[in-house]
């Protein structure tokens, strides 16, 4: 689990388990600084999140706006919404507020219509309605009486007038019509030559005129011919009964026997072969060469439609049951008008009829979807089937005419990407007349409008609906389609009148229909921002109003960028290829940079800066220059800065989640846009934040420390409220700092190094407090004494201390500083960004050392405290060690209470160190007491304890200069006792190492003389092994041990040390086993005594017997000495010593010649600062002690001769 994870579930868990008076205990702490911390740090959060969360939920659609008599119904905003600043629903909808200069002079179109030739085109048209061509269509099912009663109704004629006409058109002859046919191709024919398969070709005549053929080319060798090949049939008058017949056969050209025969190898099958035998036998029989018909098909020519048709037919023969095979033909009809009159009726005609159709359906704007009703399709079919337009004239006309209502009476869009589909590619191959071009651009100029100004408006469309999705992307649809034809220089597209908001280019070239879709997106977005502005205006000019109102502006734009994403984003990447979102996003950004900018900046300019009173003892110093007072003075500043709103970084964070979002639409390039800066605007207001953060953390701090009462806040901890309450208080701060995720690394380590050392100098100030607290709790006063008695409150103000202090790396960590300092590698120099870490890492550690500090300056005064006790346990303890003494017990218990409070209220860190100073005290009283001794002057505790509230026996033994050995040995068994009681889980109590060397003084000064002897040869067999170049010779010497014998062979002596005047030396060797007194009884071997010889070859062997006790003496020494030989003084004098300890002797049966030589470097004492001579020099009483001292000085050099008294 992270620290995160902890801390916040630590949090979260005391919250929930809070009792009622815990929960006072919060409120009474934050009622300090009016929550503060709570407000800008859990709490901002969590509005953060919710707003976050609403802004990713996806949005209900847009209200649509409503019209009323082609006029636009606003709806207000501010009067009829009423939406939280926090929250935002996307549900407003955007004023009519089109930029498009509006035509005062309006079309009507059905004048126009009327007015062009109006009797001579509805004469045209009764006389073709009379005159109907075509078996199967639309007008053949309507009538001819319905059909001219819609023409009357459409043509507004009168009764009268009509009758009139309709006799005229009745006069008239019928019309001349012409069958075209165009004969495409044939599938699946049946073979008719050997080779199997066939040369065919298409004969086409009417059964009317059978004289009158038409023929195809021939296709040779093929079953599946293409032909396309068209013909024009004239029609008879009895256009009912006639009927078509094609006639497909297989052409045989004129060739001799020789010929055929050569095509015997192209035979195919056993069939083939009898097919070219029978042609060879007929033709040299009557030289005929006769096509052979594979198949007919015939077709009424009343079932063909006026509009013509394609279809395939079956091919059959009278004397074969299954099909011949199929084929392909067109089949239209068409006259002898002239073609470009012709489209121009039929665009009139269309024209009134359309108009005629949508004033009496009452049809919805955009839903028209071009579907006649069937007296009015019956009436266009016969028009354009009896005017000769193909298809293409057709479609030309519909997209003229359908062009020019839609200005007013909206149609489908669906309908002309229909249109565009059916003429895009004849357009593209060049098959369209220059005059039809023109047409069709002039229809397409009319049509840009309404689909510019759908897409300027969508914010009044329902998003997500169905049918507004669909029509998004039928105008994308137009706009591409026409996006990929080529514009004739002679057509203005984008005329001014009609587009107000459009700017021209700087190069003064024309624009393409990709940047004006890219002007008319960008122009949508200005105007929803001006009604989002003009709609949602400030209530007040306080600042915290200003503030809410950009909010609001920012979540109302990013609503609109959010429904761009979720629905209209994709139909234009789709359709056109184009980042609608993107684009929507560069406009908001920068119009929202350029209204906030200001704003901020100058609510940051207008904080107060905290200028704390002079002269308050309990000033701290914080970060950023400013001399705070802790709390307990009053600083010089208003309520204003102190009670600094969230709304400031509310408005931070909802800019923060505007530049998220597009850092999503715009990874590579989101850096040019001016909100991604937007941080460098909150600079001063972050900075004003810390300052007032940092004064309200010491004064909360105060605040806990006195709320607190010093009992753990749960069973499995061990601090107390004030500890978690500073915990808080940096939580809180951490996520205000996350929230922030400070974008620049360099702003960034300045504000985290400033929480740094604000969060350090807390430490210490807490510390501090929680010292003061508790320093006079635990004095016992009684007739008897006056004590020290450890309490919960002292162990709980060091653990609560101890526990703010281990939070304080992992806090830091939690800021992210590994990061920041990377992130300096990158944009600067890695030393400079090494230099900034280990500033930081300084300010931490000085932190935690000297909370540290703090925490062993307050053990310290709490073991002073008990000191004096302690010691008086020791030197009543030293006197009385082995009597009953009710005194002894009083101290044993009040260890013993104070011990266990100690290790059962601190945690096992604190409590090792406690422990640690206990002995690190307790060694210096120690150690007085012995230096006093060996300096025969009064004990220095004083400081310690009173001796008048001694032992009269144990107050005298402080004035005493001299202290026998029991006296040491008493107190360290004492010590003992002591160590026994601190002792836990069989590990060593104390590192200390004046405690140790105490002990071992203490273990000195308590041995008999005896012993100390010992103590002094042994330190001297010590000093022995660490000589590297003997000055005074060698000697060489074998031992070994043959059970309880010791063998001894002395071997030679080298470089002795001159002792007579002549240079040399009159040498032997005398052996001793030392201790003295465990072998009185053995005897002390001595050496030949060689004359005038630094190089004596002694060369003697010696056994010694000794008992089993002797021969298991652990530190038992041979102590080997050389003397010279003097013939006229009292003694001999004294060459150099030697030393060999038993464990040095091998234990073998082995002879004593096999065994290693043994060189021993000579020796003689130089000085007296040995601890066991020192011990034996301050026994002057003991006559031992002396004589042994005695000895000692004469083998000095004789400038150490000194008195030791």
């Amino acid at each position: 689990m992270d620290e995160e994870s902890m801390w916040k579930g630590f949090y979260e868990k005391l919250q929930q388990q809070k009792s009622v008076e815990e929960q006072v205990h919060d409120s009474r702490i934050q009622e300090v600084d009016d929550s503060f911390f709570e407000k800008f740090g859990s709490i901002l959060k969590q509005v953060s999140q919710k707003a976050a969360l609403e802004e990713s939920t996806p949005l209900a659609p847009l209200k649509e706006a409503e019209e009323q008599d082609g006029e636009q119904k606003a709806i207000d905003v501010s009067e009829n919404q009423s939406v939280a600043r926090d929250s935002d629903s996307g549900n407003e909808t955007l004023l009519d507020t089109d930029s498009e200069p509006e035509d005062p002079e309006k079309v009507d179109f059905y004048v126009e219509a009327v007015g062009w030739n109006v009797d001579e085109l509805y004469l045209e048209i009764l006389y073709e309605i009379l005159h109907n061509v075509g078996g199967c269509d639309v007008g053949c099912e309507v009538g001819q009486q319905a059909m001219l009663g819609y023409v009357q109704e459409a043509f507004k004629i009168s009764n009268d007038k009509h009758t009139q006409l309709l006799t005229q058109a009745e006069a008239k002859e019928p019309p001349e019509l012409m069958l075209n046919v165009e004969v495409v191709e044939g599938k699946d024919l049946v073979p008719k030559d050997p080779s199997g398969l066939s040369d065919p070709f298409v004969t086409i005549y009417l059964m009317s005129n059978t004289a009158h053929r038409y023929n195809t080319s021939v296709k040779s060798g093929t079953l599946n011919p293409t032909w396309e090949e068209h013909f024009s049939l004239p029609i008879p008058g009895n256009l009912q009964e006639d009927s078509l017949c094609l006639e497909v056969w297989d052409f045989d050209p004129a060739e001799t026997v020789k010929e055929k025969m050569t095509k015997i190898f192209e035979v195919k099958g056993v069939k083939g072969l009898r097919k070219l035998m029978k042609e060879i036998a007929i033709t040299a029989s009557t030289g005929k060469h006769d096509n052979e018909l594979i198949g007919t098909a015939n077709i009424p020519l009343k079932s063909i439609p006026a509009g013509g048709m394609m279809m395939w037919l079956n091919l059959s023969k009278k004397s074969k049951l299954r099909r011949q095979g199929v084929l392909k033909a067109r089949f239209s009809f068409s006259s002898e008008k002239n073609s470009q009159v012709a489209a121009q009726e039929h665009r009139h005609l269309l024209r009134i009829l359309l108009l005629h159709e949508l004033e009496s359906s009452k049809v919805a704007p955009y839903w028209w979807c071009g579907n006649f009703s069937a007296a009015a399709e019956g009436i266009l079919t016969q028009h354009a089937a009896q005017s000769g337009l193909s298809q293409l004239d057709n479609h030309l006309a519909q997209w003229s005419v359908f062009c020019a209502i839609t200005t007013d009476h909206p149609l489908s869009f669906a309908l002309f990407n229909g249109l565009l589909d059916k003429v895009t590619k004849a357009l593209q191959s060049g098959l369209v007349n220059e005059e039809d071009v023109k047409l069709f651009w002039d229809g397409a100029k009319k049509l840009l409008p309404t689909c510019y100004s759908h897409i300027r408006k969508l914010r009044k469309k329902t998003a997500g609906d169905k049918t507004v999705m669909k029509t998004l992307r039928e105008v994308l649809k137009i706009l591409y389609k026409l996006s990929i034809l080529d514009t004739p220089e002679s057509i203005d597209l984008f005329p001014a009148n009609l587009y107000g908001w459009l700017r021209d280019k700087d190069d003064g070239t024309k624009l393409t229909l990709h940047e004006v879709l890219n002007q008319a997106v960008i122009q949508g977005a200005s105007d929803w921002f001006v009604h989002i502005l003009d709609n949602n205006e400030c209530k007040d000019k306080s600042e915290e109003s200003r503030l809410q109102h950009l909010i609001r502006v920012i979540q109302l734009v990013r609503s609109d960028l959010q429904r761009a994403v979720e629905y209209f984003d994709r139909v234009f990447v789709e359709v056109m290829s184009y980042q609608y979102s993107r684009a929507l996003y560069g406009v908001y950004e920068d119009k929202i940079a350029s209204l906030v900018e200001p704003e901020v900046i100058q609510v940051c300019k207008s904080m107060k800066r905290l200028r704390y009173s002079e002269g308050s003892t309990n000033s701290v110093h914080l970060a950023g220059g400013l001399n705070g007072d802790t709390g307990l003075g009053a600083p010089e500043v208003g309520s204003e800065p102190l009670a600094m709103g969230t709304t400031l970084f509310e408005l931070y964070l909802a800019l923060q989640r505007f530049l998220t979002l597009g850092q999503g639409l715009n990874e590579t390039d989101w850096n040019s846009y001016s909100i991604s800066k937007f941080h460098s605007w909150f600079f001063g207001g972050v900075a004003q934040w810390l300052d007032i953060a940092a004064y309200k953390a010491l004064t909360r701090i105060e605040k806990a420390v006195e709320l607190d009462y010093l009992v753990p806040v749960d069973t499995n901890v061990k601090y107390s409220s004030s500890g978690v309450d500073t915990l808080a208080i940096f939580y809180q701060i951490k996520i205000f700092w996350q929230q922030l995720a400070w974008p620049d690394v360099e702003g960034c380590y300045t504000f985290v190094a400033k929480i740094v050392d604000d969060i350090c100098r807390c430490c210490v100030f807490y510390s501090d407090r929680m010292a003061n607290r508790v320093s006079s709790v635990g004095t016992v006063s009684t007739v008897y004494e006056e004590r020290f008695e450890v309490t919960t409150d002292w162990c709980v103000a060091i653990n609560n201390i101890d526990y703010v202090r281990q939070s304080l790396q992992p806090f830091v960590e939690e800021l992210g500083m590994d990061d920041i300092i990377q992130k300096m590698c990158e944009t600067r120099s890695p030393l400079e960004a090494q230099r900034c870490k280990e500033t930081l890492q300084n300010v931490i550690a000085n932190a935690i050392d000297t909370v540290k500090n703090k925490i062993v300056d307050l053990l310290e005064v709490m073991i002073k405290k008990m000191m004096p006790s302690i010691t008086r346990f020791l030197i009543e303890g030293a006197e009385l060690l082995h009597q009953d003494c009710s005194s002894m017990d009083r101290v044993m218990r009040y260890l013993e209470a104070n011990l266990d409070t100690l290790y059962q209220h601190l945690n096992n860190e604190n409590f090792s160190r406690t422990l640690d100073i206990v002995w690190e005290q307790l060694g210096e009283v120690l150690y007085e007491l012995i230096q006093a001794n060996l300096e025969h002057r009064r004990a220095k505790i004083t400081r310690y304890i009173d001796p008048r509230r001694l032992t009269k026996s144990a107050a005298a033994n402080l004035e005493a200069k001299r202290r026998p050995p029991s006296f040491f040995s008493n107190l360290h068994e004492c010590l003992k006792i002591m160590v026994r009681s601190f002792r836990q889980d069989n590990k060593d109590i104390y590192t200390s190492d004046t405690l140790k060397r105490v002990e071992y003084l203490l273990n000195l000064h308590g041995l008999e003389t005896r012993e100390l002897i010992h103590q002094y040869h042994l330190e001297r067999w010590q000093d022995q092994q660490s000589i590297t170049e003997p000055k005074m010779g060698l000697l060489t010497v074998r031992a070994q041990f043959i059970e309880d014998s010791l063998k001894l062979e002395i071997m030679n002596a080298r470089n002795l040390m001159p002792t007579d005047s002549n240079g040399l030396c009159d040498s032997y060797v005398r052996a001793a086993l030392l201790p003295e007194d465990a072998f009185a009884n053995v005897e002390k071997p001595k050496t030949q005594t060689h004359s005038k010889n630094l190089f004596p070859l002694y060369d003697e062997m010696f056994l010694i017997s000794l008992n089993h006790e002797q021969r298991r003496i652990p530190d038992g020494l041979i102590h080997l000495v050389i003397k010279d030989k003097d013939m006229f003084s009292v003694s001999n004098t004294f060459v150099g010593e030697a030393y060999l300890h038993f464990s040095e002797i091998p234990d073998t049966p082995a002879p004593i010649s096999s065994l290693p030589q043994q060189h021993l470097p000579l020796s003689r004492p130089a000085t007296i600062d040995g601890d066991a001579i020192k011990a034996l020099e301050s026994r002057q009483g003991d006559k031992q002690a002396r004589e042994f001292l005695k000895k000692q000085r004469q083998k000095m050099p004789s400038k150490q001769f000194f008195s030791l008294g």
